[in-house]
């Protein structure tokens, strides 16, 4: 919470001297004697003056002149808020590895599942762009509110027949590409990309920290899920061999179907994402489900002076209420 008119917050010493007097105050000797003949009744009187519920009156009037004190120097609270311009880019790898089934049923189907569970998390006025690549990149499906259009998008992953490979840094960069067209001229801080990959940079021209620092550059956050096992899988997800250099000539046909987490954790770590390591289809699953929640959105400076009087105004009357409650009274 930010202040306004942060010197004025001095005025709270103001309810805590009167605190500290009232305590001082009842707890002074008495220095005269007085007469009473009735001396039941006065046991009465003492036993409550003396009970704690005597002392909320007070204590509520403290608390609404100490909140007054809040309000007169102009409270701000820091919300994230959603802007009607704001977008997602979800770039996800098509490359022949997702077919593998170390992730149920298969690396790709578990994929298109938890983003279409990523759909039906973030707002309905959200505009979501796909972006598929493997050794090529493809727009899949532009910035859109439309649901129906990027889950039909979604559908037609497997059939992406880009060249063969992952061209990690080149999908990264058309990510950002797509975004700052799609809001350009608008205030930085409203793109964000929810990058999935199961393997490691093997073609293309830009390298995956290039990429990275172009998206930096430009403000968008990079998200990032390593979908696999760590260990080498065949096609069934079986054990294979060490690979050879390029995923086997740079066309990715080789046997290392490992994702690499070290990569897409330092992308994540420059452009200012979240990194996950999804090995299981319920794992990424919830990662989708963590980043639908907090997406393209900004933080936001809203004057939240009149909680603070309402709240002041309320404890005046329950104050008053108090009073006329449990003050203690001759009878």
């Amino acid at each position: 919470m930010t202040f306004g008119h942060p010197l004025l917050l001095l005025s709270l010493a103001v309810p805590a001297l009167a605190a500290l007097a009232y305590v001082l105050f009842e707890r002074r000797p008495t220095r005269y004697a007085v007469r009473y003949t009735n001396l039941e009744v006065l046991a009465e009187v003492v036993a409550a003056t003396r009970a704690w519920r005597s002392r909320i009156a007070p204590a509520l009037f403290l608390l609404a002149v100490a909140a007054l004190c809040v309000a007169v120097a102009r409270p701000h609270a820091t919300t994230s808020v959603m802007d009607e311009r704001a977008m997602v880019v979800l770039a996800i790898d098509a490359s022949r590895s997702m077919q593998s089934d170390d992730v149920k049923p298969s690396r790709l189907v578990a994929a298109e599942r938890a983003a279409k569970r990523f759909l039906d998390t973030v707002p309905k006025r959200l505009r979501v762009a796909l972006v598929v690549f493997s050794g090529d990149v493809q727009v899949a499906a532009p910035p859109t509110t439309d649901r129906g259009l990027v889950r039909e998008a979604i559908d037609q992953i497997g059939a992406f027949t880009g060249f063969g490979g992952t061209a990690i840094g080149d999908a990264l960069a058309r990510s950002v590409q797509v975004g700052r067209e799609a809001t350009e001229g608008a205030p930085r801080g409203l793109v964000t990309v929810v990058f999935l990959s199961d393997g490691r940079q093997n073609r293309g021209i830009i390298q995956p920290l290039e990429g990275a620092a172009r998206a930096k550059r430009a403000g968008i956050p990079v998200n990032t899920i390593a979908l696999g096992t760590r260990g080498d899988t065949g096609g069934g997800g079986g054990p294979g061999p060490s690979p050879a250099p390029f995923g086997g000539g740079g066309f990715g046909f080789g046997r290392n179907r490992a994702p690499d987490p070290a990569t897409l954790r330092a992308i994540a770590r420059t452009t200012g994402g979240r990194f996950f390591h999804a090995r299981t289809s319920s794992s990424l699953t919830n990662a989708y489900e963590r980043l639908g929640t907090k997406v393209a959105r900004r933080p936001s400076r809203t004057e939240v002076t009149f909680a603070f009087v309402l709240g002041a105004a309320v404890l005046l009357v329950g104050s008053t209420l108090a009073s006329v409650r449990w003050a203690p009274r001759i009878p």
